[in-house]
């Protein structure tokens, strides 16, 4: 952040002397990625080029930690101190859009009609928040894996079915040279449960609320596919196919790398460094349990505030940050999905016949996104803990019918949330 610092510096000073920073507009930005170094140069880069690029405002940043950073927008909001550009985890938005935190994004929507569909922020039929990247989801394998145990190697167009996985899994079980078959990464009781878990629920033919309402989790999450989903999560820890909540982060970090895991469930953000080590490494589309392969899509945006005096300049930082020359640098830097197919082109490892290419069709062609509602932020704490109950041996029907009145008490004491 040093150089946002300086930046801003010497746009004071420019003010000061009366020279051209005098009709320069101050637009504030608040960042979800403090202690980042990467990201953070990356953004600095941005808001550096923006601020030169023209002389009506300046962008001056401030970063949070990405774990109070949420806690410290709501603690904003209620006290009438938001900034003019927020960033915001795309599942959020929808909760901030209908809490008035922020505003429909005032930009033409032609400019991000080629934008991947997870990193539109659409709520209420409007576009409320733009990502620069999207994160996808991946089964890692090692082709020599796949010879070895006899298996076919799915494709986006012909993936395995849930039969066809669970025969994968006993093959990998059955040969004896790993400790376990397959990784979920259940360390991590964040985000990413429903973010990776809750595809595989989908996959079954349940969800985490009805979609086609909003107003309910009955049916959904505690139906028979719902059931059946639970049965199969839980038969992962309890013959031992999986290691469950317990896992150690360090374990997750290596596991696949290392040989002890035959399969990984992981993100694309860890392909660049698995790649560095492991030469045969594939990236698989998820398995059909059913009702198609799915993986979750959504990441960080960018939206303005509903309190901005500046929504057009706020607007004019994100149009200007959306180009693909930035999208390509995020993509490069941090790994992940580049939001634009003409973007996946200037990088290194997503452009045609690249090493992750995968990735964007899968992100492209699999993803869907978290429950479109107010009620996720709630939702999602509720699906972890029954996810981690389970597949800590708690009684499926019981847990799942819990869950859902959790969810239900929730829609109802929110008035529905507007749906």
């Amino acid at each position: 952040m040093k150089k946002l610092t300086i930046i801003t510096s010497a746009l004071l000073i420019g003010t000061a002397l009366g020279g051209p920073a005098l009709a320069q507009t101050e637009l504030s930005m608040w960042y979800h990625g403090a202690g980042n170094e990467v990201e953070g140069k990356l953004i600095g880069q941005i808001v550096s080029d923006f601020n030169a690029s023209q002389s009506d405002w300046t962008v001056v940043v401030e970063s949070f930690p990405q774990e109070s950073y949420n806690d410290s927008v709501t603690a904003a909001a209620l006290a009438g101190n938001l900034p003019d550009i927020l960033d915001m985890d795309g599942p959020n938005m929808p909760n901030w859009a209908w809490a008035g935190y922020v505003q429909p994004l005032p930009i033409d929507e032609a400019k991000v009609a080629s934008f991947l569909p997870g990193t539109k922020g659409i709520w209420d039929g409007q576009l409320y928040s733009i990502g620069l990247w999207d994160a996808a989801v991946a089964l890692y394998a090692r082709k020599s894996t796949l010879d070895e145990l006899g298996l076919r190697v799915p494709t986006l167009d012909a993936p395995w079915t849930g039969e066809e996985f669970m025969a994968a899994l006993d093959a990998a079980k059955a040969s004896g040279k790993y400790e376990y078959a397959f990784d979920l990464g259940m360390n991590d009781m964040g985000e990413w449960y429903p973010y990776a878990f809750s595809p595989f629920l989908q996959s079954f033919g349940g969800d985490i609320v009805d979609r086609s309402t909003y107003k309910t989790a009955e049916g959904a999450l505690n139906g028979d596919a719902a059931l059946a989903f639970g049965a199969w999560w839980q038969k992962l820890f309890a013959e031992g196919y999986a290691p469950g909540t317990s896992e150690s982060p360090a374990d997750q970090t290596n596991g696949f790398i290392d040989g002890s895991f035959a399969f990984q469930w992981n993100g694309n953000w860890r392909a660049v460094a698995t790649m560095a080590e492991v030469d045969d490494v594939m990236f698989l589309p998820a398995p059909d349990f059913g009702n198609g392969n799915k993986i979750g899509g959504g990441s960080w945006q960018f939206g303005v505030s509903a309190t901005s005096d500046n929504p057009e300049g706020a607007a004019a930082f994100i149009e200007f940050a959306i180009q693909d020359t930035y999208l390509a640098a995020f993509s490069d830097a941090i790994g992940l999905v580049p939001s634009t197919p003409s973007a996946a082109q200037l990088t290194e490892n997503y452009k045609e016949g690249g090493p992750l290419a995968v990735f964007f069709g899968l992100s492209n062609e699999q993803a869907l996104l978290r429950p479109v509602t107010p009620g996720y932020v709630v939702q999602a704490k509720v699906f972890t803990k029954a996810l981690a109950d389970i597949a800590n041996g708690a009684d499926v029907a019981d847990t799942l019918d819990a869950a859902v009145d959790e969810i239900d008490a929730d829609i109802q004491k929110n008035d529905g949330y507007g749906h």
